[in-house]
C-alpha cells in the first residue's frame, strides 16, 4: 500500500523524507514500512539528524490506541548506519570550514561576485544539512551583492524553493513579488540588448531572433515556477479560489524544471488544482478554465481518478464524486500540503454539490436527494439545514413531510425595491452636488 501511495508522489530528496515522516504520523498501520523507506532516503542525504525526527514520529505512531498489534522496535527495524553518520558528520564539518574560509577571504578582498557565490554555496550547504534558518540567512544575504537583475531572480527562486520545502506559506508572497520585479527588469534588459544589436534598418538577424526566443522561454519557465509557488502559498493559507486560479495557470512540466521531483510531482499539481477548483469555482469557470485547459489536462492524466472525479462532478453524478473522494482519502491525508485542508475542501465540494443539485427544483423530497448522494435522510436534512442557515440555499425544510421548498421570489416587489433604492441613491447624490455648488458660490461671493 505504501509503495502505491508513495509512487504517486514521485518526489525525491528531503521532500521524500518529510512525506514519509508525515505518513508515519498519520498512518500507524503502515508506519514500519514507511520507517524503513525513510531510513533508506536518510542514508542518501547529508543530514543524519533526520533520523531523530523519524524516531519521534514513529514513537507517536506506536502510542496510537487503535493499532491491532504493537509496532516493532524501530532500532531493530531499520537502524542508522553509525559509520555513515560519523563519515557524513566529518565531511560536513570539513566542507563548512572550507566554505566559511572562502567567504571570509572574499569579504576581505571585497569581490562582490565572489562574495555572492560564497553566500549561495553556504546557503545550499546549510540547506542540505537541515539548518534552514542559517541557510535562509545566507541566501537572503546574496541580495546585497547582486550586480544584475538575473542574480536577484536566482536568489529569489532559491529562497522560494527553501520556503516551499519548509512550508512557510506566509513568507512566500514577499519573494514572489521580488522575483516578478527582477523578472521584468531582466526581460527589459534583454529586450534593450537585442534591440541595440538588431537595429539594422528594422531587419532582425537570426542571432537576435534566437536570443528573443531564448529570453521568452526562460521567462515562461520562471513564471511557471512563480505560479506554482503562489498556488501552494494560497493553498497553505486556505485561500482555495486563488490557489485554483494559480494552479490552472501553471505551464507544462518542462517549464518547472528541477522543481518537478523536488518540490512537487505532476500528480500533486493535478490533485491540488482540481480539488481547489471544485471547492471554490462555479461550473462555468470549471468548464472554461479546467476542462478547456489543454496544459492542465496533461497533469490530470497523471492521476486517472481525477479525470473520473471531474467528469462525475460536471455530469451531476454527485454520489460518484463523494465515493471517489472517500476512496482516495488516504492519498489526500498523507500529502503534507493537502492534509491540513482536505476536510474543509471536501466539505466545500459537498456543499457545492448539494446547491447545484437543488438549483433546478422548486420543491424536492429529501429521500430523492438521499438516493442521489448516498446519504441517510438525517444526513441530508442536516446538510440542507446548514446550507439554508448560511445562505447557500434559499429555501425551507418541511421536517414533517421531509420536503425541501425553494424560497419563492416576488420579482415585482423586488423590481420596485430596486427602483426605490436607485431613486434614493440618485436623490442623495444630487443633494451632495447641490451642497457643493452652494459652498463654491459662497466662497466666490465672499471674495
Amino acid at each position: 500500500m505504501l509503495k502505491a501511495i508513495f509512487r504517486t508522489t514521485q518526489v525525491s530528496s528531503r521532500t521524500a523524507i518529510d512525506r514519509l515522516i508525515h505518513i508515519v504520523q498519520t498512518c500507524p498501520s503502515i508506519a514500519p514500512e514507511a520507517f524503513q523507506l525513510a531510513v533508506q532516503h536518510i542514508h542518501q542525504s547529508r543530514n543524519p539528524s533526520l533520523y531523530q525526527n523519524l524516531l519521534s514520529a514513529y514513537d507517536n505512531a506506536s502510542s496510537c490506541s487503535d493499532l491491532p498489534a504493537e509496532l516493532p522496535n524501530p532500532v531493530e527495524l531499520a537502524p542508522l548506519n553509525v559509520e555513515w553518520t560519523d563519515e557524513i558528520a566529518e565531511k560536513n564539518i570539513t566542507e563548512k570550514t572550507k566554505l566559511e574560509v572562502e567567504l571570509k577571504t572574499y569579504s576581505n578582498n571585497m569581490i562582490k561576485e565572489s562574495i555572492r557565490m560564497a553566500h549561495r554555496d553556504l546557503g545550499l550547504f546549510y540547506r542540505s544539512i537541515g539548518e534552514y534558518s542559517t541557510a535562509l540567512k545566507h541566501l537572503a544575504k546574496i541580495r546585497e551583492y547582486c550586480t544584475t537583475s538575473q542574480h536577484v531572480l536566482d536568489m529569489c527562486l532559491s529562497v522560494l524553493e527553501l520556503l516551499l520545502e519548509q512550508r512557510h506559506y506566509s513568507h512566500i508572497p514577499t519573494y514572489i513579488f521580488k522575483a516578478e520585479a527582477a523578472l521584468d527588469a531582466t526581460q527589459n534588459s534583454a529586450n534593450a540588448s537585442n534591440g541595440g544589436n538588431g537595429g539594422n534598418g528594422g531587419v532582425h538577424t537570426p542571432s537576435v531572433t534566437t536570443g528573443k526566443k531564448k529570453s521568452s522561454l526562460e521567462r515562461q519557465q520562471v513564471q511557471s515556477k512563480l505560479e506554482l509557488a503562489t498556488a501552494i502559498s494560497h493553498l497553505g493559507q486556505a485561500n482555495y479560489e486563488k490557489a485554483a486560479q494559480s494552479f490552472l495557470r501553471i505551464g507544462p512540466t518542462k517549464e518547472l524544471g528541477d522543481w518537478i521531483g523536488t518540490v512537487v510531482s505532476p500528480g500533486d499539481i493535478a490533485i491540488y488544482g482540481t480539488l481547489c477548483a471544485l471547492s471554490s469555482l462555479p461550473r462555468s469557470a470549471l468548464r472554461s478554465q479546467l476542462l478547456g485547459n489543454a496544459v492542465f489536462s496533461v497533469y490530470i492524466e497523471q492521476e486517472p481518478y481525477i479525470r473520473e472525479l471531474i467528469e462525475a462532478y460536471m455530469g451531476s453524478n454527485f454520489k460518484t464524486v463523494l465515493e471517489l473522494l472517500n476512496r482516495y482519502s488516504t492519498r489526500h491525508l498523507v500529502d503534507i500540503h493537502l492534509a491540513p485542508h482536505i476536510i474543509e475542501i471536501i466539505d466545500q465540494i459537498r456543499n457545492w454539490a448539494v446547491v447545484l443539485y437543488f438549483q433546478p427544483f422548486s420543491t424536492i423530497k429529501l429521500d430523492r436527494m438521499s438516493k442521489a448522494f448516498g446519504w441517510s435522510l438525517e444526513e441530508v436534512e442536516k446538510n440542507v439545514v446548514q446550507l439554508i442557515q448560511n445562505g447557500s440555499i434559499q429555501g425551507r425544510v418541511d421536517s414533517q413531510n421531509k420536503i425541501l421548498y425553494a424560497k419563492k421570489t416576488d420579482y415585482r416587489a423586488d423590481l420596485f425595491a430596486r427602483t426605490i433604492k436607485a431613486a434614493a441613491d440618485t436623490q442623495a447624490t444630487n443633494k451632495k452636488l447641490l451642497l457643493r455648488m452652494k459652498l463654491y458660490l459662497s466662497i466666490f461671493y465672499h471674495f
